[in-house]
């Protein structure tokens, strides 16, 4: 699914450089459960956005799906994320004046879909994170939990070929997380590939494979027994 080779980025800060990735070679399977781990600095949010057509490397190869999109142009790198790519923040990043549906729908929306398919598929989401009964709410009339589960279901919803976590638990209590986690665990089982980004070892205990970055190199890269 994911073939990165000799991937670079690097930053012009003043009159100096810095290589937040100093050459990453990579290769990720679907339906793989991965966690991208890291001191800060290490260039774990710089590969994420790299591998989630946030941004363009430096240098480098980067295929998706057959699809070499690290020469692609801006409109071309929104087109692959709108229709190949899901994102959960730890922000959640939801609109604050529209609705569980509406926030959901939104990705559907940019991809052309037409009122009624986008129904189903908004339903269907929402009914995946168990907020069916809090479908017509606003994001201030729901708990952290249930905001991050409508990040969930909005980034679920074009049936991405991969999901991204940012620090998916940073801002909810341990017992939110856990319930949070076992929503990506669940949607592992099913056959969707999640990519964690975390600093935190439990969080990280539940992907299947631990990839450790240090100084914008994969510092270690190996299979775990999933919790």
């Amino acid at each position: 699914m994911i073939e990165v080779r000799g991937l670079k980025k690097i930053y012009n800060v003043g009159d100096s450089q810095v290589n937040a990735l100093a050459g990453i070679d990579l290769d990720i399977q679907s339906n793989e459960y991965i966690a991208i781990m890291g001191q800060s600095g290490s260039g774990k949010s710089t590969l994420m956005n790299l591998l989630g057509c946030l941004d363009s490397p430096s240098c480098g190869t980067y295929r998706l799906n057959n699809l070499l999109v690290s020469d692609m142009a801006d409109d071309d790198l929104a087109h692959i994320r709108n229709r190949e790519i899901g994102f959960v923040f730890q922000t959640f990043n939801l609109l604050p004046r529209a609705d569980v549906y509406h926030n959901v729908e939104l990705p559907l929306i940019y991809a052309g879909i037409s009122a009624i398919e986008r129904k189903t598929k908004v339903e269907k989401a929402v009914e995946a994170v168990s907020l069916t009964d809090r479908i017509r709410h606003k994001p201030n009339e729901l708990s952290g939990g249930q905001r991050q589960r409508v990040a969930i279901a909005r980034a679920l919803v074009n049936s991405p070929s991969i999901l991204f976590a940012d620090e998916p638990t940073g801002n909810l209590d341990t017992k939110t997380g856990r319930e949070i986690m076992s929503i990506f665990d669940d949607l592992h089982k099913s056959g969707q590939t999640v990519i964690l980004v975390t600093h935190e070892a439990e969080i990280a205990l539940h992907a299947g494979r631990r990839i450790v970055l240090r100084d914008g190199l994969v510092e270690t890269d190996s299979l775990q027994k999933s919790s």
